[in-house]
């Protein structure tokens, strides 16, 4: 099998090579892709040099799956390109996430909604996944009434150029601002650009592709983003109502029984998630798992993830793992 990476020099793509790494798939060849000003870069991949080549020449090579990870106007022009050549797309960007002929997966929660030879596949936002993994098995037990997120989400979802922003500030150097204020010592609500309805582009995200991954596109859900100065990890508040009553005895068996998820929960010795244990792991863990006095069959939970990894390298992975498990390509 012939895998391409493209968008290989970025946190992601970078993040990609890590995860494949240590992948199930037996991978004959790794085609690393990128802009014009990478083509010529060398990256390594199980002990072997590769170097970073364009588009169109990863298209002649005729990779089997292409890992997409360039941003959503590149993803636009090019992930139709490769899906004409009979290349499988597995998309990261924002690009095809709500287009109603591609799917938008998670394997563990509806991989069964890929058909076969379906040649993109998009996967959802990094704070989504982390999310719909520890919800949808809640769902499917007691059916998720209604949700009220709130995001604590680390600079690395942003990319490289943020990193450097807070490095700066950390320094007390005066450099490139990716944020319209300081991050260092500071938390910003502002993640993605402002809609006309007040609500950021990744909020919406969060209630419209929940919706889509739930398979319920009038569920009641409503969501704020805030940006905070870690550089591993997106942390999630949850409120959620569900149809049935439930104990959070039943709660933490159906999580503890969910694929990837840790129930994390044991305040009494200061044990709930926070990112610096979920970074570099492919774990969501969930804790202060505890019922909301103020509503009936009303849960909070607060879900921790490497946004990195399972928010978006390891979740584009698990779906090529599944694709060549489920004979889909």
């Amino acid at each position: 099998m012939k895998i391409a990476i493209v968008g290989v020099t970025g946190l992601v793509g970078q993040t990609m090579i890590k995860v494949l790494n240590d992948s199930s798939l037996t991978i004959s060849e790794l085609i690393p892709v990128a802009s014009e000003k990478s083509v010529g870069k060398s990256v390594v991949f199980r002990n072997k040099a590769y170097s970073v080549i364009g588009m169109q020449q990863a298209i002649t090579l005729q990779p089997d799956i292409a890992l997409f990870s360039c941003g959503g106007a590149v993803s636009k022009e090019w992930a139709q390109e490769f899906a004409k050549a009979g290349i499988t797309v597995i998309d990261n960007s924002s690009a095809w996430r709500m287009d109603n002929l591609v799917p938008l997966i998670v394997p563990s929660v509806n991989g069964h909604a890929i058909k076969p030879k379906c040649r993109i596949i998009a996967n959802p936002n990094c704070s989504t996944i982390q999310m719909v993994m520890a919800l949808a098995p809640l769902h499917r037990a007691f059916g998720v009434q209604r949700l009220v997120i709130s995001t604590y989400q680390s600079i690395t979802g942003t990319g490289v150029k943020a990193i450097q922003q807070f490095e700066n500030e950390r320094n007390g150097i005066v450099g490139d601002m990716v944020y319209p204020h300081p991050i260092d010592g500071n938390v910003i609500p502002h993640c993605d650009q402002f809609l006309e309805n007040g609500y950021t582009k990744e909020e919406m995200k969060l209630i419209q592709e929940t919706r889509k991954i739930l398979e319920n596109n009038t569920m009641p859900i409503t969501a704020t983003a805030v940006r905070v100065p870690t550089t591993g990890g997106h942390s999630e508040s949850v409120n959620v109502t569900f149809d049935k009553p439930f104990t959070i005895a039943q709660i933490k068996d159906v999580l503890q029984k969910a694929p990837a998820v840790k129930v994390y929960d044991n305040p009494q010795a200061n044990e709930y998630p926070m990112p610096i244990i979920s970074k570099d792991t492919d774990t969501v863990f969930v804790g202060r798992l505890r019922i909301d006095e103020s509503l009936s069959n009303s849960l909070n939970m607060w879900i921790v993830a490497d946004n990195l990894r399972i928010g978006a390298a390891t979740n584009a992975v698990w779906i090529a793992e599944y694709l060549v498990e489920n004979n889909l390509l």
